[in-house]
């Protein structure tokens, strides 16, 4: 008769939590392969075809000009309070500290720091590249337009390419960059992809992008993606000198050591309890010319530690409770044997 418990999702999932392997060897690094090449080239090819076409104010800029004119946040102002919320999943530090958090767990639970410094590299290489372009293209949002038709670029703005579509492919995309197995490796880059879909419409629905913004994002965001195996060989080194760092950290002179085992001590003398009489008693004896004092006896007591009374395990004595009498016969005895025969 089986009784073992059918365990639920839950138990599985918190079973499958509690195992901790040592640099897990099945959980390949992604190389820089040739369908990754092309995919990089490609992207890269669109992301300066999206730049060409705001420069040279293409039918692009029109189309961001009809969108900002629509004015979607009025369009449907229902799900306003909503997107207002969701759009806080492309902010970066509320989605770095989520994601950090993730990571620095499968750290500890991996022994490895590669989750956490490809989050770093990552966050490194947006800020740069993305600050940068933001920064020399200058271009204005739609609420800061000065003129209808025109790209607004030059004017010292800061929303192109979009901070946050980009942020969102990139910090999203990292978990699905760091998984484990193909399969969760597709399901949480479905899952990134949609999100970061979802923060560029938002940011156009409240007119705070340009819908060429948006697109220029997403490429940025894709193109660190996909530039990440080529960062590989330097997070392995700096891997390698943060353990270094810690090891001799430890080693250094300064360093505590572990405290050395206490050496036995003698045994301690201890004198029995006296009362205030006997002590008296004992007095007058030495002074009343006995020439010596009664030596009360001493004791000595064992070295190292001690326990109360409390702790002690309970002995049970052996044999009968009862205090012996002289008149009481053991069981089983004959008792006319035993017992005097009154006035005999």
């Amino acid at each position: 008769m089986r009784t073992e418990r059918n365990l639920t999702r839950l138990d599985r999932v918190f079973a499958r939590l509690d195992r901790e392997p040592e640099r897990p060897a099945h959980i390949d690094v992604p190389r820089m392969s040739r369908h990754r090449v092309a995919l990089f080239a490609g992207t890269l090819a669109f992301y300066l075809a999206i730049v060409w076409a705001v420069v040279i104010t293409s039918w692009l800029v029109r189309l961001d000009w009809q969108v900002m004119f629509f004015r979607p946040y009025q369009q449907w102002a229902g799900i306003h309070w909503f997107v207002d919320y969701y759009v806080v999943l492309g902010q970066r530090g509320p989605t770095a500290v989520m994601v950090a958090a993730w990571l620095g767990w499968r750290s500890w639970r991996q022994h490895t720091l590669r989750p956490l410094l490809t989050l770093g590299v990552s966050l490194l290489l947006l800020n740069i590249t993305v600050g940068a372009a933001k920064i020399g293209m200058g271009r204005l949002g739609p609420h800061y337009a000065t003129s209808i038709g025109s790209n607004e670029m030059g004017l010292g703005g800061d929303i192109f390419p979009s901070g946050h579509t980009a942020n969102a492919v990139v910090t999203w995309g990292i978990l699905a960059y760091l998984a484990s197995t193909p399969r969760a490796r597709r399901w949480l880059s479905a899952l990134s992809a949609v999100t970061s879909l979802g923060v560029g419409m938002a940011t156009v629905y409240l007119g705070t992008h340009w819908l060429s913004d948006v697109l220029l994002g997403w490429a940025a965001g894709l193109l660190i993606l996909l530039a990440l195996p080529w960062c590989e060989p330097l997070i392995a080194r700096a891997e390698v000198a943060v353990f270094d760092l810690r090891d001799r950290w430890r080693d250094r002179p300064g360093a505590l050591a572990p405290a050395p085992a206490a050496p036995v001590a003698a045994p301690v003398m201890i004198k029995p309890r006296t009362t205030p009489a006997q002590d008296d008693a004992a007095a007058r004896e030495a002074v009343g010319g006995t020439g010596r004092a009664a030596r009360a006896p001493t004791y000595h007591l064992a070295p190292g530690p001690h326990t109360t009374r409390a702790e002690r395990t309970p002995v049970t004595p052996v044999g009968s409770r009862r205090p012996p009498h002289a008149d009481r016969v053991p069981r089983g005895a004959s008792t006319s044997a035993a017992r005097p025969v009154p006035g005999g």
